[in-house]
């Protein structure tokens, strides 16, 4: 599968998307809203600091599927936990954020998962 014309802009206008994982207790599939983010030329999901159960779920399961208007993407989740490379990513997707608590509180204390797309790219 290669990532069209239409996923590509799909993930480009889309910062709102579904992700759809599997619990790493249960099994079964969970479906969750999140912020996708763009930073170093990549994509990412994040939160605010704090335990997010797709995170947790990802790290079990590093598969999962991004929903994107009527495309469903199968992808993989890489945690992101060198410090270097935590602060160059947040470095770039906090100082946007009007909301956003310090730039210290997110490298320290939130998810941060890469969305690989792996074979989905031409």
């Amino acid at each position: 599968m290669t990532l069209t014309d239409e996923a590509r802009q799909a993930l480009e206008r889309q910062r709102t998307v579904e992700i759809s994982t599997i619990g790493r207790r249960s099994g079964q599939p969970r479906r969750t809203e999140i912020w996708r983010y763009r930073a170093g030329g990549r994509y990412w999901l994040t939160g605010s600091p704090g335990s997010r159960d797709w995170y947790a779920n990802m790290l079990a399961h590093p598969e999962f599927t991004l929903h994107l208007a009527d495309l469903d993407l199968p992808v993989r989740g890489r945690p992101v936990t060198d410090p270097d490379e935590r602060a160059m990513v947040f470095g770039e997707i906090v100082p946007a954020l009007t909301w956003a608590e310090s730039l210290e509180s997110w490298i320290a204390g939130s998810p941060l998962m890469e969305i690989e797309l792996g074979a989905l790219l031409d």
